[in-house]
């Protein structure tokens, strides 16, 4: 079986398990007492373990089966869950993880973990510094996990399985020779002899031909089945030449299984076709697999049966084909208005029913692509818990994340290009927001401190809030810094209202922190969030209130690519704008036009807006506004704010193509690209936003 072509589903369901299981260990931090918590943990544990065996990763496997040691003895009953085990089982993700990306950027996913495994390790053994000594789990495990490292074969197993069930002693046998001994192969040699004559030795280690070529330390240890006591077999061995100790454990259905926890199941997955396999839990990755619901409280799987399994309605699609299929539908679309001019021109009706049939398949092939290329924003979101639950230890701190709305559906580039400055926006709001447990306390306000993050549809945008129930932004603080930098003066300042002044964290090299961390920025503040929203068309605003939080807003277009747009003329130039950023057109009287303050300004709606000429703008030749007695306009929005900008006439609107301008033409202010019209000319993209400051 060539392994390459799995390598990519591997991946994918690689991480959808490592999301799984953190995920899932946050929600049993909150209840550690759920055992059906750790069922699912265990399940997808297992299968990554599984997966990774399969596909020949062995240190992922071997770490992953580790952390399932602890587990299995959590969900036994014979350890209970606390902070330890918790970041020891955390940093063990982690690792999974960094492994799983090296594998993702062509490595062999290796990494040094033996602090981790020691540490899993002592945790098995009983053997941990804690409040709470898991007592229980160090009477039963202390001794069967040096047995561990014995591995048993699936029919090694199943024998000392059935030996136990009718009746025989199954026993673990470790056997250490003198220091001076010089015949240590002669000794272990006795000792099998011994052991033969009274029953079967099952597996060694190390193996008997090592043994007999003296390939071995001073001790060796070996599985048993006899009818004989331990203890009086104990005492035989010690009865021999140069013995220096014999450790005799005798193993139930229970102590057997914790030492050989998962071996049969790893080696059965390893040699099994995925198809033959009864348990989908335990097969390599698949093509057409389905992503399994990250929940805790999802349904246990249940073992397949004899009957035929449901076919899968869910394919996975490389993301590449999706873009060379954007932007074959992008041609289409310049070429189906190309043709709906021609048929205007022509005036045959054979050929303007064609076009106007084929508009309506290409409308409903648009849609359907859009749709294929939208996400869930939860692909973003659901790294978040985790990282605010690391943070809050960090800082020592007390914080619930509140997510909503994570269904919430954005184009795959907006999803790609977001998830930096949810994060920046994350870390602010858990470092500088919510405040120390004391400073709460004495505020009246509940020890643990709230963080919600919604996500919701309005109109043809998806807005996206970050709000914490914090101290809130000290306006006096954030004028005194900024006065200090030099960035405002006081004068202005004392002018400015309070949204106006909370946007100055957003000046480049701004930051109220008095100490430098690596938490929120490293000092650098907010200007590299503000920058990457609003190259993603986006705005982001604050709100806040002194002593009872902030909240800071993002608005984000639906898709990037394929927008719907208002085509006007100004002059011998033809422009188009967003539909998302126009409030409404209409026409303005020449005398209705005022001068406040250096500013030209028109009354709309009991309100003055500015008004700003395109012609003036880009310096367009062929048309004099000024000479007309009334001009179009088009109210454009920013947020919360408006502005009129003059145009000579408008076209219509259309869906267009939104094309770079490439890195031939320098950044031009207030275009956002350029799109090809249906007779072949090239409109420029309005960005309205830089138009309203």
């Amino acid at each position: 079986m060539d392994m390459n072509q799995y390598l990519s589903m591997f991946i994918d369901e690689s991480n959808d398990h490592l999301q799984a299981l953190n995920e899932n260990m946050l929600e049993l931090e909150q209840s550690p007492d759920d055992i059906g918590i750790v069922q699912v943990i265990f399940r997808s544990a297992h299968t990554l373990k599984g997966m990774a065996a399969t596909m020949g990763f062995e240190d992922l496997s071997s770490l992953t089966h580790q952390m399932e040691n602890v587990l299995d003895l959590v969900r036994n009953e014979k350890l209970k869950m606390q902070d330890y085990i918790f970041d020891t089982l955390f940093q063990g993700l982690d690792a999974l993880q960094a492994m799983v990306q090296d594998i993702t950027q062509g490595g062999e996913g290796k990494a040094d973990v033996s602090s981790i495994v020691s540490s899993l390790q002592a945790i098995v053994r009983g053997d941990f510094t804690s409040n709470e000594a898991p007592a229980a789990a160090a009477s039963t495990t202390s001794q069967a996990s040096a047995g561990a490292e014995i591995s048993l074969d699936q029919y090694q197993y199943s024998v000392l399985e059935q030996s136990i069930t009718e009746g025989h002693s199954v026993l673990y046998i470790n056997v250490a020779i003198r220091e001076d001994s010089q015949l240590k192969a002669a000794r272990a040699y006795m000792v099998f002899d011994l052991l033969e004559r009274y029953g079967d030795i099952v597996k060694s280690s190390p193996s008997v031909q090592d043994i007999e070529q003296e390939k071995f330390d001073r001790s060796f240890s070996l599985y048993y089945i006899t009818q004989k006591e331990a203890q009086e077999l104990q005492s035989m061995i010690m009865n021999l030449s140069e013995i220096e100790s014999a450790e005799v454990m005798q193993l139930d259905h229970e102590t057997l299984n914790q030492i050989s926890t998962g071996i049969q199941e790893a080696a059965a997955a390893a040699v099994a076709e995925p198809v033959q396999e009864a348990n989908a839990e335990d097969k390599a990755p698949s093509a057409g697999a389905e992503k399994a619901p990250a929940s805790a409280k999802a349904e246990p799987k249940r073992t397949a049966t004899h009957h035929s399994a449901a076919p899968s309605r869910t394919i996975r699609v490389d993301i590449d084909r999706l873009d060379v299929l954007m932007n074959l539908l992008s041609e289409w679309l310049i070429d189906r208005s190309r043709l709906e001019q021609l048929a205007s021109e022509v005036k045959r009706s054979e050929l303007t029913e064609t076009v106007e049939h084929m508009s309506r398949v290409g409308s409903d092939l648009q849609n359907i692509v859009l749709k294929l290329r939208m996400v869930q924003i939860d692909t973003v979101f659901n790294r978040f818990p985790r990282m605010v639950r690391d943070l809050a230890k960090s800082l020592d701190k007390k914080i619930d994340l509140i997510i909503t709305g994570a269904e919430t559906e954005l184009d795959r580039t907006v999803i790609d290009e977001i998830g930096d400055p949810l994060v920046h926006l994350l870390r602010n709001a858990v470092d500088h927001g919510v405040e120390q447990t004391a400073e709460r306390i004495a505020a009246g306000k509940p020890e643990t401190g709230t963080v919600n993050l919604r996500a919701f549809h309005s109109g043809n945008h998806v807005f996206i809030e970050i709000e914490d129930d914090g101290h809130g932004i000290d306006r006096s603080k954030i004028l005194a810094k900024a006065i200090s930098k030099g960035i405002v003066t006081e004068s202005e300042g004392a002018a400015m209202k309070d949204e106006e002044v909370f946007m100055l964290l957003f000046a480049p090299g701004f930051s109220t922190a008095e100490v430098i961390s690596d938490i929120s920025g490293r000092g650098v503040g907010l200007d590299v969030v503000k920058t990457k929203i609003e190259s993603l068309s986006g705005v982001v605003s604050v709100e806040s209130k002194l002593g009872k939080g902030t909240k800071f807003s993002v608005q984000l277009p639906l898709t990037l690519s394929i927008i719907s747009a208002m085509l006007i003329k100004v002059g011998s130039e033809k422009y188009a704008i967003p539909l998302s950023s126009i409030v409404e057109t209409g026409l303005i009287q020449r005398n209705q036009i005022r001068q406040v303050h250096g500013y030209t300004m028109i009354p709309y709606r009991d309100a003055h807006i500015p008004l700003l000429s395109l012609a003036n703008l880009f310096e367009v030749p062929g048309y004099d506004e000024n000479a007309e007695e009334e001009s179009e306009i088009v109210v454009v929005r920013k947020g919360d704010r408006v502005a009129a900008v003059t145009v000579e006439d408008f076209i219509g609107q259309s869906e267009i193509v939104i094309k770079n301008l490439g890195k031939y033409l320098p950044a031009i202010q207030g275009i956002a690209g350029a799109t090809i019209l249906g007779d072949g000319q090239v409109a420029l993209i309005i960005d309205p936003n830089a138009f309203i400051k």
